[in-house]
């Protein structure tokens, strides 16, 4: 490609050359040249240079008029908005030099060109030369526009990108970041659109946006453009991608595809659009938002790319991708530095004790990690921004780059709309403000003037509280914490919360609760999904048709949200041991499931029912367990977390133990094949009394505390009347656990505890050290302080 002094192609520019055409340019000039033997396929383009943005402003001699504005502004005599208007209009009533228009116009020829069109659509986007640097992205400050046609359209959407640099928002954003005006200059990028408007388009991270979380990519993805995200009027379905696992050709590590509403597509407008729009928004159809954007290949082609991104920049990475509705091809249009997780210090990790709370009154997603108390504001438009108070909670529709000047002024964001990479959600992480997405309707029911808690403490979903809630903040320094011999291990209900404590210095998880991804994930019984061509509810149908989308076979749906939910907590902790227990509802809980009700038998007293092993080679559900094994064999086999055990609960009898392992089998879950352990719950006195045989049958033991005094005291654990004999220092349950941990260790197994009691009592955990147990599995929110504590108790113990 032929360059000047005013324009510089893609071929001819790496990162070194940020001063010259900005981030944007740069990063595409340098995946454009160096990525393309990793397969990175970049859509070709050119840059109207720095250099062609300063003699513009030269040529019209604009310079002394900017700063006579600018020294208005400064000095409070123009408003932002009159400032931010009138050097805008300066440089759109400016003219080319002849020479630049000539060399813009026979760039954009040569890719008429290239790509064999008379008039060839551009991406027309601004590249600021402060941008990309690690502590601020500039994303969204500048104008870009999509579907530029013609030479005539070229010229002009170029000065507007120029125009761009003195929008209210940019301006706003370089004085928050403390940049020189007149130092920062503008690129140009021109690049050829990928056809993303007849398939889809989207963002991606190397780096779990809201946890930190260093080894999982983070893809969205919409129908249409991208800009829908950004804008935050479409929902995109979120895919998360194992990194570890992708050279690994074998194995398909995606641990996560959760789907978005999609609800409106942009795309070309037609060349008989009265109001002459370049893209237009329109609804998605109801075929397309049930169905995921991306197939699984292209989910793991996207997560091969930004894998290849980030070991190029070395740095965690915010990518843009395309795919073409015409050629079916995946494009990378963007990538920039990722700049919140990346800046943080790992070494800290703070965490946050909600004591109480009112009414819980809406959620959303939680974007970033704090809680707000303050008064609501409820501004549907930007138009009413200035009715906003500074300090209180800011609850919007939507947010777009205009509303930055407010934003910052906020304690905390609420959306209706939106996903984890929309304005709201990027700008808020960048400020350091909590906010809550995708709400749908709170600006209809958070009451104006209302006291309200904004919480983004309680793993993925973000909740919003009536009045003021009671919480306490404390900041430990992890790589000053003691060491310990006893291993110390989390209990995790959900992938979410996973993700959310995977810093905290554990050994493994003890507990991964399998029934508690089943009730958030999938919500339906598996029965009535394995037989739901003999389901007579028409109703029932209906809405299992409407949660299971465009699964066909209904059992794929329950095996495939199941395994995403335990693979996203295996992956973050791997390659540290996670104990997955199977499914424990007992059968109350489960006939709270879609279509449990027609499937589960009244029981008086649950807790001592139908529960646990007992299910599991049974004809009421040997269907249900055969989808828990196939879920549990795709996550160990197809994706590769082989840190998985399998734990069994409430297994009463030896005879029960062969029955389970033989229905395991069935399903290619064979004790020792592959590696793969098979533990057993301890808490019943059975299990106590035949340890040794059960040890010959199970790799280890894991105390259940709760049910091992319920059954040992002879009380429901349930019954309001019996709670205060219910606790697990009797004595009588202690005389168990010294029993089962020297029959484990006579059999040479390993044993631990996953129950309540070392959670809430150090006296428990001292108990238990002192009896030589294994590990000791804690909520996650106890870890430091028990761990501390255990350091202690063993000192004490290796002294005496």
């Amino acid at each position: 490609m032929k360059s000047s002094k005013n324009i510089l192609w893609f071929n001819e520019l790496s990162i070194q050359h940020v001063p010259e055409v900005g981030g944007k340019s740069a990063s595409l000039g340098e995946m454009y040249c160096n990525l393309k033997s990793a397969g990175v396929k970049v859509p070709n383009g050119f840059a109207v240079t720095a250099s062609a943005y300063c003699l513009f402003l030269d040529a019209n001699d604009l310079r002394p008029a900017i700063q006579k504005i600018l020294d208005k502004l400064a000095n409070r005599k123009l408003s932002l908005q009159g400032a931010g208007k009138k050097i805008r209009n300066l440089i759109l009533q400016g003219s080319f030099p002849e020479d630049m228009k000539n060399e813009i116009l026979q760039a954009y020829q040569q890719l008429n060109n290239e790509y064999t069109q008379k008039s060839v659509d551009v991406a027309v986007r601004s590249s600021a030369t402060a941008e990309y640097l690690p502590q601020a992205s500039f994303a969204g400050q500048h104008e870009s526009y999509l579907n530029v046609r013609g030479p005539e359209s070229l010229l002009e959407h170029c000065k507007r990108c120029m125009a761009s640099l003195f929008t209210d928002r940019a301006i706003t954003y370089r004085e928050i970041n403390g940049f020189d005006h007149m130092k920062v200059a503008l690129s140009v990028t021109v690049q050829k659109m990928v056809r993303s408007d007849k398939a889809g388009s989207g963002v991606i991270f190397t780096i779990d946006t809201e946890s930190g979380f260093e080894k999982a990519v983070v893809i969205n993805a919409v129908w249409g453009l991208g800009e829908s995200i950004v804008q935050g009027i479409s929902t995109p379905d979120e895919y998360k991608v194992f990194k570890p696992f992708l050279s690994n050709a074998k194995l398909k590590p995606i641990i996560r595809k959760s789907p978005g509403d999609k609800e409106i597509c942009i795309v070309y407008a037609g060349k008989k659009d009265k109001k002459k729009k370049l893209v237009i928004e329109k609804p998605a159809s109801k075929k397309k938002r049930s169905r995921f954007v991306l197939n699984d290949d292209e989910i793991i082609q996207l997560g091969h790319w930004a894998n290849s991104i980030e070991k190029h920049y070395q740095k965690p990475m915010d990518i843009e991708w395309a795919k073409d509705g015409k050629s079916g091809e995946l494009f990378i249009i963007q990538a920039r530095p990722e700049t919140v997780h990346s800046q943080k210090d790992n070494a800290n990790f703070r965490q946050y004790h909600l004591e109480s709370t009112g009414k819980e009154i809406i959620h959303g997603l939680a974007i970033g990690e704090g809680i707000s108390i303050a008064k609501a504001q409820i501004i549907r438009s930007v138009k009413d921004m200035g009715k906003f108070v500074p300090g209180s909670i800011l609850v919007t529709v939507t947010t777009d780059p205009d509303w930055l000047p407010r934003m910052k002024k906020a304690a905390g964001i609420i959306t209706d709309h939106g996903g984890r990479t929309s304005h709201a959600a990027i700008i808020s992480r960048e400020l350091g403000v909590p906010a809550i997405v995708g709400c749908k309707n709170a600006t209809s029911i958070i009451k104006k003037d209302e006291t309200i808690t904004l919480s983004c403490v309680e793993g993925e979903k973000g909740k919003v509280y009536q009045g003021t809630a009671r919480y306490t903040v404390e900041d430990v320094d992890i790589e000053k914490l003691p060491k310990c011999k006893t291993r110390i291990f989390m209990n995790i209900a959900s992938p979410e919360a996973a993700f959310r404590w995977w810093r905290l210095p554990a050994d493994g998880i003890g507990l991964a609760r399998m029934e508690f991804i089943i009730a958030q994930n999938i919500k339906i019984h598996p029965l009535a999904l394995s037989r739901f061509k003999a389901l007579k509810n028409k109703k029932l149908k209906s809405e299992i048709e409407q949660l299971t989308g465009a699964f066909k076979d209904k059992r794929d749906f329950f095996i495939d949200n199941l395994a995403f939910g335990i693979a996203g907590i295996a992956a973050s902790q791997y390659p540290k041991p996670v104990i997955l227990r199977t499914s424990d509802f007992k059968t109350n809980e489960y006939a709270n499931l879609i279509g449990g009700s027609g499937f589960e038998p009244h029981e008086e007293n649950p807790m001592i029912g139908f529960r646990g092993a007992s299910r599991y080679y049974s004809e009421d559900y040997r269907d249900g367990f055969a989808l828990e094994c196939m879920a549990i064999r795709k996550v160990r086999e197809e994706m590769g977390f082989d840190n998985i055990s399998v734990m069994i609960p409430f297994c009463r009898t030896l005879e029960e133990a062969d029955l389970v392992l033989a229905e395991m089998e069935k399903h290619g879950l064979n004790r020792g094949k592959n590696g793969l352990e098979i533990y057993v719950m301890c808490e019943i006195p059975a299990n106590v009394i035949l340890a040794e045989q059960f040890a010959e049958r199970f790799d280890g033991f894991s105390i259940g505390s709760n049910d091992l005094t319920q059954l040992t005291l002879g009380i429901d654990r349930d019954s309001d009347k019996l709670t205060y004999l219910f606790d697990e220092r009797n004595d009588a349950v202690k005389s168990l656990i010294l029993e089962v941990i020297a029959k484990a260790h006579k059999s040479k197994k390993h044993v631990g505890i996953c129950g309540q009691a070392p959670s809430d009592y150090p006296e428990f955990a001292r108990f238990l050290v002192e009896s030589g147990i294994d590990s000791i599995s804690l909520n996650p929110d106890k870890v430091i302080a028990v761990r501390q504590q255990i350091s202690e108790f063993e000192k004490v113990k290796a002294e005496s």
